[in-house]
């Protein structure tokens, strides 16, 4: 075997590497599409409680920007005192708790927590504040030591 022989050999070889791994990083990719819209998690099932009522705004909006919405206002009622605002976190329990427990949170059928669990986002909001509507939080306990 002569040396451009070989050469040829090994050059032919690595093409078909190459074209082997082309070929199964296409099948990967069309697979990855035709599933694009289908997960293997199921999807929370929540009940919004209040249905007649409105919400501050549309469902799609409320999915991307609740949080922010929740953020603004907090900061309205820190630093400017005004309360009672249509996007509080009263205000969401007021629709969005179950009929059964009163509360957002306790289960993923529960409003807040069944989306949260399904997003994998951490849900904080309840470390102060009460997950039922028309309750008030209950003071965090003061440090040792610490005066009022």
């Amino acid at each position: 075997m002569t040396m451009l022989s070989f050469d040829f050999l090994c050059e032919t070889s690595r093409l078909r590497a190459f074209a082997s791994k082309l070929l199964i990083l296409a099948v990967a990719l069309v697979s990855g599409l035709a599933m694009a819209g289908e997960s293997r998690v199921a999807k929370p099932v929540v009940t919004i409680e209040k249905a007649d009522s409105q919400c501050v705004a549309p469902p799609e909006e409320m999915r991307r920007n609740h949080m922010e919405m929740l953020k603004h206002q907090r900061d309205k009622t820190l630093r400017l005192g005004q309360r009672g605002a249509k996007v509080s976190l009263n205000g969401c329990s007021e629709c969005h708790a179950s009929k059964k427990t009163g509360s957002v949170l306790g289960s993923g059928e529960n409003f807040c927590q069944g989306c949260h669990a399904y997003a994998a986002v951490h849900l904080d909001c309840w470390d102060c504040h009460q997950p039922k509507a028309h309750t008030k939080a209950t003071p965090a306990p003061a440090a040792a030591g610490a005066k009022p």
